[in-house]
């Protein structure tokens, strides 16, 4: 019998299930859980994100419409009042412990070389700035209608994998964050106009970038 396996399977495979529940028991996240595991809470949580579902409505009707496709992934569709109580309760820390452990998972991997033709290390780094609802996140105040945070990210041409990563307020500048990053000698750096300013072109450059 010919076996199905959906492209969103596919990519909870690279997260080993042993390994995740490992780090459940480490962070307590089980401690309150009601029936809704972690693993549970990460794939309704995944497929918000590949779905751009807007609200927990959407991801309880989405994964709802899917239902019977659901037992190979290991969850049944939460209501939204238990994803809300997970996404308040439980512990951010498993998370984090999972991006880190499957960002060095990525990194053993990953080839050493760019595949443009000069040698240095190749490094991009840029922000894009992310909308949110004023009165649900009033620390995110952007301006008088609107939020906003800003996602900083430097990327290794080397794999392509995120190097480093920090989300600031929407007033934070490109240039500010710019400034506290460090690189090799040698290194080749790209970016964009709002990491203008001559005084640390001049440091790079007296650093061998």
């Amino acid at each position: 019998m010919a076996t199905f396996c959906s492209l969103f399977s596919q990519i909870l495979n690279t997260i080993p299930r042993g390994r995740f529940e490992q780090l459940a028991r480490r962070h307590g996240s089980e401690r309150h859980a009601r029936g809704f595991t972690s693993w549970q809470q990460l794939v309704a949580m995944l497929f918000c994100h590949l779905a751009k579902a807007q609200s927990l409505r959407e991801i309880e009707h989405g994964l709802r419409s899917a239902e019977g496709k659901l037992s190979h992934l290991g969850i049944d569709a939460p209501c939204r009042s238990t994803l809300a109580y997970a996404n308040a309760h439980r512990p951010w820390q498993l998370y984090e412990s999972v991006f880190y452990q499957l960002l060095a998972d990525l990194d053993a991997l990953r080839p050493r070389r760019h595949r443009l033709r000069f040698r240095n290390p190749l490094f991009s780094i840029d922000s894009t700035t992310v909308e949110l609802v004023s009165e649900m996140f009033a620390w995110a105040k952007y301006n008088t209608t609107k939020g906003a945070i800003k996602l900083h990210l430097m990327l290794d041409h080397a794999g392509l994998l995120p190097t480093y990563a920090v989300v600031t307020d929407g007033h934070v500048g490109d240039i500010t964050v710019g400034r506290r990053l460090l690189f090799e000698s040698g290194s080749v750096v790209v970016f964009d106009r709002g990491y203008v300013d001559y005084e640390w072109f001049r440091a790079l450059d007296a650093g061998g970038v």
